[in-house]
């Protein structure tokens, strides 16, 4: 209020200054004023001065007062009321005119008042758009931090699941300032800053928020973008005014979200030492660990790119406690979406671990993204309840895309889809125990990009890999093209094309990454080492000579090759079961796990099918020429989990 209070004082001050130059403007315009005895005798004396000259006589009460220009000049003149000045102008043969007297008092006012009254509207109105997005006119360097206070809606522990360990940490926090006592006593500080780190959408600002409606102390908010202007110099200040308000409100937690916009690696040969970020960064740092002390002011921010911060921020002092904020197990999605659910009517056949454990990979965002996407699928049929199918549809428009219904594919096509489908379906269910996750749904529905897709469902979250199991996801990518190879007497099509470029880089992976070959033995190859400025697109020179990377290739090759073989074995070997899944799925499109076993056993299909779940109506699209699948949720070891086929 008061920096709003000094720029109305200002802008008025402008306001005087410009009506007193108009002022100074108008007086250098003035008549120059003329005695009336000097006026009587230049008219008696010099008549003729005034034969183009028509004078301007303004009547008054007990006076007149002439207006006249001559040789350029204007000239003003004060008389007496009486009759000789009239009597000697009709002698000299002067012309004039007689204006009667006017009050122009009000008109006087109005000059002055209107001007100022259109100042006052343009300030104000300059000052409300200067105020718009919480910021003051001309107060650049301000912070733009929200003070969260008791009228926000809280978010507090309840509200988050799956990461009790991360959740642990900041609650340690949170009884600190509750309880400073018990901790100084035994000599421990609280830390200075925390770091929340993880990919994108595992509830880092959520905890945040459940930090500040926990913690019973002052709270600001503010995101990393918001430190950098335009303007040179506006990020430092920002930063300085944002804990200055933290020490008047200590103790306070400051929150950035997303500090990786400002934190990022300095001396990375763009912008020079001059930049505004670096700068802004330097004035951080200084403010977490400088000179002066910041008793009772902690620092949480939040970053899904830790590898690009500067190590000045991670030492400690400043960032003391980094905490990571994983994807969650099993468990903690069975968490995540009994809180997602509270409010969500469910029927008695929804088991919410048998979803969790569908959803391997899947992000506290995506698991509330599904809760949305089958509540919408509910109302949408006009049901009261969600249930166990609906959360099924909504999984599966989730991992591979909505139902192409209305997308025109040819009896051939279609045909061709079956097959290949079929040969991933029994390459997955001959494979040996243990080998390869279990079959959970087969279509040749179009979704998405895919023309069919085979769903595998894991028994258990993979936290790694071993050489059979990705032996195994190779022979299933495989067989497919196979399929359609076999069927159809050595005609291939596109719809591979997803497939050989998921088993390649997975063997290229058990290489170079894993060392699962035993040619080449334990050792990586091509490390990348990426630029701290731009991130992890600059890839290093190659780091081996000519001879490995042909070694290399070999190696790939070997192992697809041997993968190929052993699916064509497995087809051949139960070519008829697989012509039964092949005509199931061409005239019923999709097949359980269930279902599948029975057709692999040789046994007939029940005669009635249950209903399938209903699918929205989508837009017409084309006809899809290369089917490709859109990438699927990967495991900590970079295997995809789960993933769809094409």
């Amino acid at each position: 209020m008061k920096q709003q209070t000094k720029s109305v004082l200002v802008w008025a001050s402008i306001a005087l200054a410009l009506l007193f130059v108009a002022s100074l403007i108008n007086e250098t315009k003035r008549d120059e004023p003329r005695t009336y005895a000097e006026f009587v005798r230049e008219v008696r004396d010099t008549p003729k001065a005034f034969e183009e000259t028509v004078l301007e006589v303004q009547m008054k009460a007990s006076s007149v007062a002439v207006h006249y220009e001559r040789d350029g000049r204007s000239f003003s003149v004060q008389g007496p009321a009486t009759d000789d000045l009239f009597a000697l102008l009709n002698e000299k043969n002067i012309d004039y005119k007689v204006e009667p007297e006017e009050d122009n008092h009000l008109l006087t006012i109005a000059i002055v008042l209107i001007p100022c009254g259109l100042l006052l509207v343009i300030m104000v109105m300059f000052m409300r758009q200067m105020q718009a997005g919480g910021g003051k006119a001309m107060s650049f360097g301000k912070s733009k931090a929200r003070l969260l206070n008791e009228h926000t809606q809280k978010v507090t522990f309840s509200d988050v699941a799956g990461i009790e360990e991360a959740r642990d940490e900041v609650e340690e926090i949170i009884d600190f300032l509750r309880n400073a006592r018990k901790y100084t006593r035994v000599g421990g500080r609280i830390p200075k800053g925390v770091l929340l780190m993880g990919p994108p959408g595992t509830g880092k600002t959520l905890l945040a928020r459940a930090i500040a409606g926990e913690a019973g102390v002052a709270f600001f908010s503010i995101s990393g973008s918001d430190f950098v202007e335009m303007f040179v110099g506006v990020g430092a200040s920002r930063v300085r005014d944002l804990f200055e308000q933290g020490k008047r409100n200590a103790p306070c937690i400051i929150f950035i979200d997303e500090i990786d916009a400002v934190g990022r690696h300095r001396g990375a040969g763009l912008g020079g030492g001059h930049d505004e970020r670096e700068q802004t960064l330097n004035q951080l740092l200084v403010e977490m660990d400088g000179f002066e002390s910041n008793d009772g002011v902690i620092l949480v921010a939040a970053t899904n790119r830790p590898d690009v911060l500067d190590p000045a921020l991670l030492r400690p002092g400043r960032f003391d406690r980094r905490i990571v904020v994983g994807l969650p197990d099993v468990r903690g999605r069975e968490s995540i979406l009994k809180v997602h659910t509270r409010k969500v009517p469910l029927s008695d056949d929804v088991d919410l671990s048998v979803v969790a454990r569908g959803t391997p990979g899947f992000s506290g965002a995506d698991l509330e993204n599904l809760v949305n996407e089958a509540a919408l699928i509910t109302a949408r049929n006009d049901r009261e309840r969600v249930s166990d199918i609906d959360f099924d549809a909504a999984k599966d428009k989730v991992m591979m895309g909505a139902e192409r219904r209305n997308a025109h594919i040819s009896d051939e096509e279609k045909l061709t889809t079956a097959w290949h489908e079929a040969g991933h379906t029994l390459v997955a269910k001959t494979l040996p125990a243990g080998t390869i996750d279990d079959i959970h749904k087969v279509t040749i529905i179009p979704r998405g990009q895919a023309l069919g897709v085979t769903h595998l469902l894991p028994d258990q979250d993979r936290l790694s890999v071993d050489l059979v199991h990705a032996q195994g996801n190779i022979a299933m990518l495989m067989g497919g093209r196979l399929a359609e190879e076999l069927r159809f007497d050595g005609r291939v099509t596109t719809g591979a094309g997803n497939d050989i470029a998921k088993a390649s880089s997975l063997a290229r992976k058990m290489v170079c990454e894993w060392g699962m070959s035993e040619r080449l033995g334990p050792i990586a190859f091509g490390q990348a080492r990426s630029e701290p400025f731009l991130g992890r697109d600059i890839q290093s020179k190659q780091s081996y000579s000519e001879a490995t990377a042909q070694a290399i290739d070999e190696e790939v090759h070997r192992i697809i090759d041997e993968q190929y073989i052993r699916a064509k074995k497995l087809l051949q070997d139960n070519w008829a079961a697989l012509e039964r899944i092949a005509s199931a799925l061409v005239e019923r499109e999709v097949l359980s796990a269930e279902q599948v076993q029975l057709l692999v056993e040789g046994k007939p299909l029940p005669r009635v099918i249950a209903p399938e779940p209903a699918r929205e109506e989508p837009a017409q699209t084309p006809d899809v020429t290369e089917p490709e699948l859109p990438a699927s949720s990967s495991g900590p070891s970079g295997f995809p989990i789960a993933e769809p086929t094409a």
